[in-house]
Order: structure tokens, then sequence, then C-alpha cells
């Protein structure tokens, strides 16, 4: 948003340094304002100021010495793939590179990246990477990708950038500043991986104090980098006489060596002697008079720069001092006055340890600024939460709403800082910003004495992130009846908390009424609301689409869950996209369609994929749907171990739908390994602990289900359909469950055929749910009409062939084995079923059609598909399929089980081999 310009307000002055002692600042009189800075740009996390990160500083002051020795050595050292330019603080190094990049000969575009101790994740690191590249290459593709998490990176988000980088027309050159922030062992790795796989294109330059974590003796002895150290920044004599004469000293020839020797060559050291000199009665004598130690010397010189300084000028430097940047308007409401601009203009010009940087912006040089802070701290320690209040509301008014808020919060202002939350709409950040974890940990520190609304609904948020729905509602219910009643904000961020609530307690009517209340808000909302914090309402919808799934409510459950998987592409709302599409996965597998679940599962991945998920942040629930469609082909490892994976990949989900779920796959497991009372004694502990507290129809209707298999699989028909008194049958699979414990039992024959009929014919029912009832139609007429069972049994083959579903052949394995041992041409036209349900003796191999050549796919290759077994066709492994194609391990073994479920094979050298001779390899 553009700043508004407005009256500072008048402040009493802080007490100031001088040679003569302590002097109030008196107010000087105003100048006239100047023309508004539009505000920073922001990283899609909301970070601010990030223009003044992501581009060199401007153009150096007046005084700047240029030094052509070394813009010479760096026009030969960026030729190779890392340069690194190291040496003490006030070396000179940033503006050297600078002005490199302003003057010398560059083999293409430059990012530059300014860095920060909050970058040291992998995350936020290679999100200011990325913004960088922008900004000074080129736009990057979507399909690069973005992390989501502040604390990690996929590899696969690093090789697509490294591929991004090898496919421009030049190199390009990578400028780190201030990297000796990066001491981040797991970073470094990375970094080093993209100097390698971009074998030269990427030309990284490395400014800092200390050496980074990179491999430098690899670099250097296979001849791969440049150095400019220490003693190649230091000025030499006449460089130091220059420096001097370039502040107005023109001193001797003897004063110029006593400076380079008191100071040996460091550049900082001659500007501070020079800056203090400026205002001695006779600057060579005092130049001559100096000898001391770099840092006695620092420490002694910036205090005499501090004190040459007018009172205006200090006073401003010192209320700035806990700023990283500051520009010339927020100078101006700390001090009260309207000189900022003329202020920092002059001492940028001086080269006063002030600098400039895009968008009017400045920042002190890093060691001035610690020296100012001790000054304050000495001179007004009571008056720093103060400044932090008045900077926070100038951030906050000209849309820097993340570090008005870190300085409210350092302040102890909690309701100002919880106030800015909610007002700028960013609540769910708490939940599912790539700085959550940070914001969570930042608001722990609000005292339980803050009692505000803004206060309430922040710590209520806090609690929904740590799962702990009922302490959130109680916060919520004690708070709002003191929400405005006409505040957007408040309102919006109550129908949060609720309904983030009501999935954790599986209340479908408490996550309605909260989610139909934020429809209603959102049409009152900022119309940049979706741009600026899509994550909100995204979480809305999230959550109203799991509580209508707790409750079986499908249909509207699909509905709100598509809104959230197709939110707007934001690190903010990468996992909620990428939970959505999971639970999607699972309403496809509870309706009868494993296939299309596990297409879900594979976009699910390929969205994490691209926003670098961590592993551990992805949902159980796609664990849940790729166990249970392993199960429903009778892949009963593979089924074990994915769940198995669940449970150790991360924090357990304190989510009702997880825990049923994992209940229910786990005891079908049990069912399928023939260990029916194990299954219902984890069937009834579920129903009694874990659920307990937060039943639905819908989850009783699924225990009632899997115990009555269980029971059927016991040999217990009666205790299968007792199990089933009093609960509500709705879902077809429930409903084939049902009938196959009735037929067992010999009850109303007749009237559950024609409920098995009825599905059989109705074309939303599945191919797992119509595979079933069709096989318990064929097991029927068995008895009375041979043919027509016959070509039940066909149609139940038929229906099941595409996606391999062989649990249901397994669950009725003696009369299945009776049955196509009369009928040898039928199961030697189905070998894709298990051997041992089949007749043995010559017939086909498994995947061939009847004349020997390989059966066409089940169903056609996706594109995906195709590239990933023209990789295994090069003999690739799957990490080098995933680096080569930019996925994930997971993602790829995922895309080869679809493969070999289509077409009929084992293992990748069949399914390799079987698409060649189906010609599926060759070219377009």
């Amino acid at each position: 948003m553009p700043h508004t310009r407005t009256a500072p307000a008048p402040v009493s002055p802080l007490v100031t340094v001088a040679r003569g002692g302590p002097v109030p600042v008196t107010a000087p009189e105003p100048v006239a304002a100047s023309e508004p800075e539009t505000a920073p740009a922001r990283l899609p996390n909301g970070d601010p100021m990030l223009v003044t990160r992501v581009r060199p500083p401007g153009p150096p002051a007046a005084a700047f010495l240029r030094r052509d020795r070394l813009l010479d050595r760096l026009d030969a050292a960026v030729l190779r793939p890392v340069t690194l330019v190291n040496g003490p603080a006030g070396a000179g190094k940033t503006l050297l590179v600078a002005d490199w990049l302003a003057r010398g000969r560059l083999p293409g575009p430059v990012g530059w990246l300014t860095l920060e101790p909050s970058d040291n994740q992998p995350g936020t690191f290679w999100a200011y990477v990325r913004e960088a590249l922008q900004t000074g290459v080129a736009a990057l593709p979507e399909e690069v990708g973005a992390p989501a998490r502040a604390e990690h990176v996929e590899p696969s988000l690093l090789i697509r950038l490294a591929a991004w980088i090898n496919a421009q027309p030049e190199p390009l050159v990578l400028v780190l500043d201030e990297c000796e922030h990066l001491d981040n062992l797991r970073l470094a790795e990375q970094l080093h991986d993209l100097v390698r796989h971009t074998a030269g294109r990427l030309r990284l330059v490395l400014v800092g104090r200390s050496e980074p974590l990179l491999p430098l003796h690899r670099y250097r002895t296979a001849g791969e980098l440049a150095e400019v150290r220490a003693a190649d920044l230091a000025l030499d004599r006449a460089e130091t006489a220059a420096v001097l004469a370039r502040h107005g000293l023109r001193v001797g020839a003897s004063t110029a060596r006593a400076v380079h020797r008191t100071v040996s060559g460091w550049a900082a050291g001659v500007r501070l002697l020079a800056l203090a000199a400026q205002d001695a009665d006779d600057p060579e004598a005092y130049l001559g008079r100096i000898d001391a130690g770099p840092d006695a010397l620092a420490d002694f010189l910036l205090a005499e720069v501090l004190r040459t300084q007018p009172a205006p000028t200090q006073d401003l430097l010192l209320r700035c001092s806990f700023l990283g940047r500051v520009h010339p308007d927020l100078a101006d409401a700390l001090t009260g006055r309207r000189d900022g601009r003329r202020i920092l203009e002059r001492l940028h010009q001086e080269n006063a340890f002030t600098e400039a940087l895009p968008d009017g912006w400045y920042r002190l040089h890093p060691m001035f600024a610690g020296i100012l802070r001790l000054h304050l701290r000495a001179a007004a320690p009571d008056r720093i939460d103060g400044l932090r209040v008045r900077a926070a509301r100038w951030l906050a008014d000209h849309g820097q709403y993340r570090a008005a808020l870190d300085h409210a919060a350092a302040a102890g202002a909690w309701e100002r800082a919880a106030r800015l939350l909610v007002d700028e709409f960013a609540l769910g950040e708490l939940v599912a910003g790539r700085d959550a974890p940070r914001l969570c940990a930042l608001f722990a520190g609000m005292p339980p004495t803050e009692h505000a609304p803004a206060a309430e609904l922040v710590r209520a948020a806090v609690h929904l992130a740590h799962d702990e729905a009922a302490t959130a509602l109680r916060i919520l219910e004690h708070v709002e009846p003191r929400l405005p009643a006409d505040g957007t904000a408040f309102q919006l961020a109550a129908a949060f908390v609720r309904t983030g609530a009501a999935r954790l307690l599986g209340s479908a009517p408490l996550a309605d009424r909260a989610a139909r209340r934020a429809r209603e808000l959102e049409r009152r909302a900022p119309a940049d609301l979706a741009d600026r914090h899509p994550e909100l309402l995204t979480l809305i919808a999230a959550d109203l689409g799991s509580a209508l799934l707790w409750h079986g409510r499908l249909d509207e459950a699909c509905r709100a869950l598509d809104r959230a998987a197709r939110a707007p592409v934001s690190p903010t709302t990468a996992r909620l996209r990428h939970d959505a599409l999971c639970r999607l996965a699972l309403i496809d597998y509870l309706r009868g369609r494993p296939g299309r679940a596990e297409r879900r599962v594979r976009e699910a991945d390929e969205e994490a994929d691209r926003s670098s998920l961590p592993p551990d942040s992805r949902t159980g629930v796609r664990h849940l749907v790729l166990a249970a469609t392993a199960l429903e082909r009778d892949e009963v490892a593979e089924a074990r171990e994915t769940l198995h994976r669940m449970t150790t990949g991360g924090a357990p989900e304190h989510d009702p739908v997880v825990t049923l779920g994992s209940s229910v796959i786990r005891a079908k497991l049990h069912l399928a390994q023939g260990r029916p009372d194990t299954a219902l004694r984890l069937l009834e502990e579920t129903r009694r602990h874990a659920l307990a507290d937060r039943p639905s129809d819908w989850s009783r209707e699924r225990l009632a289900v899997t115990a009555c298999a269980a029971h059927l699989v016991a040999g217990r028909p009666q205790a299968a359909v007792a199990v089933l008194d009093d609960v509500p049958i709705r879902a077809p699979d429930s409903v084939v469950i049902a009938a196959r414990a009735r037929l067992a039992a010999g009850r109303d024959e007749e009237g559950t055929l024609t409920e098995l009929r009825a599905l059989c014919d109705d074309p939303e029912v599945g191919s797992a749910t119509r595979t079933r009832a069709l096989l318990l139609l064929a097991q029927a007429e068995a008895e009375h009409d041979g043919p027509v069972s016959t070509r039940l049994l066909t149609r139940a083959l038929v229906t099941a062939e595409p996606e391999r579903l062989c649990r249901p052949f397994r669950e009725s394995a003696p009369w299945v084995r009776r049955r196509l041992r009369r009928l040898p041409r039928l199961a030697s036209a189905h070998s894709w079923l298990p051997g041992d349900l089949r007749p043995q003796g010559p017939g086909p191999d498994p995947g061939r059609a009847a004349d020997g050549e390989p059966a066409p796919p089940t169903e056609p290759l996706t594109e995906r598909e195709r590239e990933i077994l023209l990789c295994a066709a090069r003999l690739l492994s799957t990490q080098e399929i995933a680096d080569e194609l930019f996925l994930s391990p997971n993602t790829v073994k995922t895309h080869l089980k679809s493969v070999n479920r289509k077409l009929l094979t084992a293992n990748r050298r069949d399914a390799v081999r079987t698409a060649a001779r189906l010609r599926l390899l060759d070219g377009p």
C-alpha cells in the first residue's frame, strides 16, 4: 500500500553525546515533506522489505574510493563457479562488490541477496534466493516451486532450480552478502549441491566476514574457487591517502603512512579516522596521535564519530539503532521531526556508515548500529519499548505488518501485536504459515493477564495449532461476547477458530455454522484477502470438509475439500492443498474407486514436491489411502509397510478421520492375515477410547461393518448380523457387507438379493463395491442358475481387472477356486488373479493375451508414467529418476506401482519389457 504522510507526533528528546557532556536535543525547524515512497515488496509468506534485500546497495557516496585493481580481480574471479570475498567488518566488501556489479565485466545477469540471521533455515533461505533470482535475472516458472516451510526444502525443488539455471542462455551470478549468517550445515550442503548440479552455469559470489561451510578446499583443488581475502581488501598507502583526501583531509605523506600503519589498511578505520579528524582543530596532529589496536580503535572512533554529529543527527541515530533498516518517514515518526530524509541522505553522502538501499530505505552499518544501541541503552533504557511501539505503529500503517508485529512483541505491547495479526486477517499463519512455529513461540510469551479480545483470539489460535480444540473453544466462548459485531476481521478470526476446533472434535454442525458465517463475512472482507492471506479461507474450507467427512456427508465434504484443493498457490496453502487432495482421495476410496484414489494421491504428491513440503508435514491420510488401495489389490505386505510409515513418519495427527481410518485399515490387515479376534479387539478399543468423546453415525457404521466382516471371517454369521443392530447402514460398501452377513446367516435372502442387484446396476457405485456385490450375487445364484452365476462372476472379473482388485476374490476364495476349476477358459482369461485362486496347469503367462503377445494396458499410461518408464529403461535407480524428473523418490515409487498395475506386471523390469513390446515407449 502507498505511504501516507502525516505530521509526526512531537516527542521529548533523548540525551545525546557531546564532547562537553550530555545535552538535550532540541527539535529543528521542520523541513518540507517529500513524496512518499511505495511500500517495499514482500515474500509470499509476508516477510517485509524484501526489495531492500534482493537488490544491491545504491550508488556509493561521493567519498567512496573506487578500486580498479580489485574490480579487475573480480572480473577474472567470476569466470569460476565460486568466488569468495572474505574480510573483517568494515573492509569494504559489500560496496566493492556492488561497485563491480555497476562497472565490471559480468558474464550474465545478477541476483543479489543480503542475508540475515533469520535466513539460516533451508526453507527461508531458498525462498529468498528464489526471489533474488526473480528480481535480478528472470521470472521462474511455476513448476520450479517454492518452499512451504521455513525449516525444510525438498531436494527435488533444488534440482528443478538447477535445471532452470542450466537452461538460461548465459551464466548467471548470485551474490550472497553477509554469508557469515549461514552456519547451517544442511543448508551449506544444499548450496554445494546447486553449485555441483549447475556445472559452472551458476557463478556464486560469497561475501562475508567468515568462511562459509562449503567445501572450499575441494573447490580450490579443482580450480573452481577464486578468493579476494582481507589482505587484498586492505588499502595500500596510496589508497589510504586517497580516502583521507576524499574526506577533505590533505595531509602529508608521513601522516598518511602513519594512518596506514595504525589501521593496517583497514578501510573502516581510515574512514573513522577521517570523520573524527574533520572536527578536530588540527586534523593532521589528531591523526598523528592515534595509536591503538583495531578493536579498541573501532569502539573509540565510532564514539568519536557519533560525538561529532549534530544533536538532531545523534538523536535520530540513537532512536533508529534498533531497526535493521530505516525509512526517512519512519525516522520522522521516531523523532517527531521532519528532517529524517535530509539527515540520512547527508550521512550516506558523507560515507558515515549509512548505506542507501532501494526504494528510499537506508541501513546503518552493523558495527555502527551496535555502538548506537549501547549508547541508547545507557542514555534512555526506559524509552526503548516506546520507540519500538512507535515503529510498530508506522510499519503497520505502511503494510509492514510482520516487522510491526515483531517490534510490538519485543516491546511487550501484546495487545497491539495480537491486534496486528487479527486486523491483517493473518491468524491462519499460526496454523498453516511457513513461519507458524516461530509465531506460535512468539505468542507463547504473551502473559496470561492479557485479556484483550485480539489477544484472546490469538491465544485460542495457538491452542488450535497445538490440537487443543477444547481449550481453544473455551477461550472463544469467553471472548466472543466482547468481539465488535461489525469487526469483520474479529468475526472471521472467530469463525476460523471454531471450524478448526470442529474438525478436531468431529462436529459437523459446529463447522457448518462457522463456515456459513465465514462465507457471509468473506463478502465484507478486503478484496485482496485471497492474495494476501489465502490460508485463512482455505483452512476454513478444509476444516469444514474434514468435519463433514467425519459425519459421512461425502458430497458436501467433496465440495468443501475441492475449494481447499483449488486454493491460490502459496507457501501458506501448500500443506492445506496437499491434505485436501488426500482427503478427496479417501472419499474416492470410500466410494469404491481405489484407482481414482491412487491417482488423486499422486496429484497430491506432485503438489507436495512442487511446494517442497517435508515428509513429516504431509498428511497421514495419504498413507491411509495408499494402504487401503494396496489391500484391495491383496498386497498385504505393501499395505502393512505403508501403515508403518504413517505411524513412524512424524507427530501423530489428532484428527478423528485419521484415527478411525488407521484403526479400520489395521483391522482389515488383521483379517487378511487370518486374525479376526485381534481385529475385533482393536476396533473395540478404538470405539471405547480413541473415539469415545467424538462419535458420529458414520464412525459407528465404519467400525460396525468392519467388525461384521471380522465375525464373518471367524465363521460367526449370527454375531456378524447382531453387530449391525441399531447401526445406520448407508454407504454402498457397508450395504454389501451387511448383505453378506444376512446371506451367511440365512436371513431375508430375497430382499438382500434385490438390494445387491440395485447396487450392481447403479452407475455411481465404485468398482470395488460393485465387484463384491457381483460376487455375492454369483454365489447366491450358483445353486439355482449356473449360467447366471457364471455371467455374474464374469462381470465381477471384468469390473475388477483394470484396477487388479484381488481382495474381493480372496474374501470368497473357496467358492472362487471351485468355480474357476469348472471354468478354465474364464480363469485363463484373467491370469491377473493370484495363482492360488485359479486352477493350476498350462495357460497363458500373466499379462499376456491368448496369442502370447502382451495384453494391452488396462488403462492408458499417463505422460508422467511414460516418462518414468523411459528413465527405467535407461536403468536409472529410483533416486536417479527422481533427480531427473524433479520428483521425490516416493512419488516415483507410486507411479511405478500404477504402471505395474496397468501393465499387469510385477516389477519395473517386466514393465519396461512389456511397454517396449507394446510400443508404448516409442516417440509420438
